[in-house]
């Protein structure tokens, strides 16, 4: 008996395509489950910009990948000379009770004493520029406070400060927060002339401390009520009383801000770098603004780029 046609075919040769696309597919998971397979198109345009292809190697460079900067940009080994000479002014805080020196002593006693630099800057009348370092950094600290704190000017008298919704001036952490005076912190406030400004470099002042903020609170230093904006008040009152300009006022407040907020703009110089700005050359005020050094526009910037965390360094003073 012969064969017909239909006996001649292969087995498989009826079965359906489907079912072979489906065994095809279970092929590609299974395989996909041991090996990770990342599949991109190619681009082939050859039409985009410089612009395009930085913002793109920005895009694909992950959050909580570092990017390499000079820390010595930042935060100098050698520390940084300000533009303001010291003077007298220590022995006159002292002198005023604005520093009741024992307790000051004996803070700086716990915390190992006090270098021979420190204790000229509180004793002498002769002292020269300040200086400021990843060591002294707390030291300048208090010494600027309670400078910013005691020396009479507008800002603390009409204000932001004197504002009725808070109740007084006297409620802030850089007045209440003052207890190394003799007597109370307000008994001292805005109330000597050790450096008097004229108009204009009052002007200059009020212009200066709107720009600068800090990444402890969402304030400007016109608006000094933690004991950081206090501080950097009294060194802005110093540069325009001893005729700095405005873009060196904005230069040594970057320096100051960077030793007493370290990870803050060690992190900031990443960020910048990440997108192709080397940290000299960042423009001061931009740094200092609301949206990098204020601490909603700093957590802004820890969202995208890996925070910088330090063992020391700074310091939130006394």
């Amino acid at each position: 008996m012969g064969l017909n046609k239909e006996d001649k075919k292969p087995k498989n040769a009826g079965q359906n395509p489907w079912q072979i696309l489906a065994l095809g597919l279970l092929f590609m998971i299974v395989f996909s489950w041991y090996f990770d397979i990342d599949i991109k198109p190619r681009l082939t345009s050859k039409t985009s910009d410089s612009k395009g292809q930085i913002n793109s190697a920005s895009e694909n460079t992950s959050n909580d990948q570092a990017v390499a900067i000079n820390e010595e940009m930042v935060l100098p080994s050698q520390g940084v000379t300000l533009p303001v000479v010291w003077g007298d002014l220590g022995k006159q805080l002292v002198d005023k009770g604005v520093i009741d020196k024992a307790k000051f002593e004996a803070v700086y006693a716990r915390r190992g004493g006090m270098t021979d630099y420190e204790k000229a800057l509180l004793e002498s009348e002769k002292n020269a520029n300040l200086k400021i370092d990843q060591n002294n950094a707390q030291f300048i600290l208090n010494l600027l406070w309670a400078f910013g704190l005691a020396n009479k000017n507008p800002i603390l008298e009409t204000g932001p400060m004197q504002s009725e919704q808070y109740g007084g001036a006297g409620r802030f952490a850089s007045t209440g927060g003052w207890s190394l005076a003799r007597g109370g912190a307000m008994d001292h406030y805005s109330q000597y002339g050790l450096v008097e400004l004229n108009a204009k470099q009052q002007d200059l002042v009020e212009e200066v401390s709107q720009n600068i903020y800090r990444p402890c609170c969402g304030n400007s230093t016109y608006f000094p009520d933690c004991n950081h904006g206090m501080a950097m008040l009294g060194l802005l009152e110093l540069l325009a009383a001893q005729g700095a300009t405005e873009a060196q006022m904005y230069k040594a407040a970057l320096q100051v801000n960077s030793f007493w907020f370290p990870d803050t703009y060690l992190t900031l110089a990443q960020y910048f770098q990440k997108r192709g700005l080397v940290w000299d050359k960042v423009d001061a005020k931009v740094a200092l603004s609301s949206s990098y050094s204020s601490s909603s526009g700093y957590q802004q910037v820890r969202s995208e780029v890996k925070p910088v965390q330090r063992s020391s360094g700074g310091g939130c003073g006394v």
